[in-house]
């Protein structure tokens, strides 16, 4: 069966091998909470679809009208199984409750590395951040350099910024972007972090300069922030 919770996922779990995201756009506040509340009642009033879906979380935009999905696979074909199968109903239902919906992408990734803060206990994280960031044409060496950068950059930072909790990064499978899953202990820590002295995020540091000067980083992607409104796992 399907099971409700809380409890934020575990981004680095080893036996989620393909991580997903995607977003919905719905309009307005009134209808994130309608949609929200529309999933829960589709996913909770049948079985859990599939034991390679190890869990399903959505979270609702502060633009308020988005929401973003994250599912956790075993695999890929575990997906390909759920979207076959199952997901049509599912989507029918929703839709039926909340007309009007669009689906704005879906984006199939691998985790690579986390830095989660190391000084005394991780707090429930009160805002989650992603970070897309976009690179010209595919090439995974370079998404992984990138990344590895980026956390030699963050853990050598002179001014860390308060209120970080954890950096998940995900690479897609077709190697042109880089997905960065950030927690935060609330959005207006993040908000001080992008408005304080420097380039946001991080200080004017040569690392930094570095990771922003990357070769073939274009200006796609994106700063995104997000509440937890639903996670769903099998009982």
């Amino acid at each position: 069966m399907t099971r409700r919770t809380d409890a934020h996922p575990e981004l680095a779990r080893p036996d989620v091998r393909a991580p997903f995201f995607s977003t919905w756009k719905v309009g307005t506040p009134e209808r994130q909470r309608q949609t929200v509340d529309a999933i829960a009642r589709t996913w909770e009033n049948r079985p859990w679809p599939a034991d390679g879906l190890l869990g399903y979380h959505v979270y609702t935009g502060h633009d308020g009208s988005t929401l973003l999905h994250h599912s956790q696979w075993a695999d890929e074909q575990a997906y390909e199984d759920f979207f076959r199968t199952h997901r049509q109903e599912r989507v029918d239902e929703i839709d039926t409750a909340v007309p009007g919906i669009e689906r704005l992408w879906l984006g199939r990734y691998r985790h690579y590395r986390s830095l989660v803060r190391d000084h005394g206990p991780a707090p429930v994280p009160g805002c989650v951040v992603i970070v897309d960031v976009e690179f010209e044409g595919p090439d995974p060496d370079r998404q992984r350099a990138w990344v590895d950068a980026v956390l030699e950059a963050l853990q050598s930072d002179p001014e860390p910024r308060p209120g970080a909790v954890s950096a998940h990064f995900h690479l897609s499978t077709d190697g042109t972007r880089v997905l960065n899953y950030a927690e935060w202990e609330s959005a207006r820590a993040h908000i001080d972090a992008l408005a304080a002295p420097g380039d946001g995020i991080g200080s004017g540091s040569d690392l930094w300069r570095r990771v922003q000067n990357w070769p073939g980083l274009t200006g796609g992607g994106g700063v995104s922030r997000y509440d937890h409104a639903l996670g769903l796992v099998p009982r």
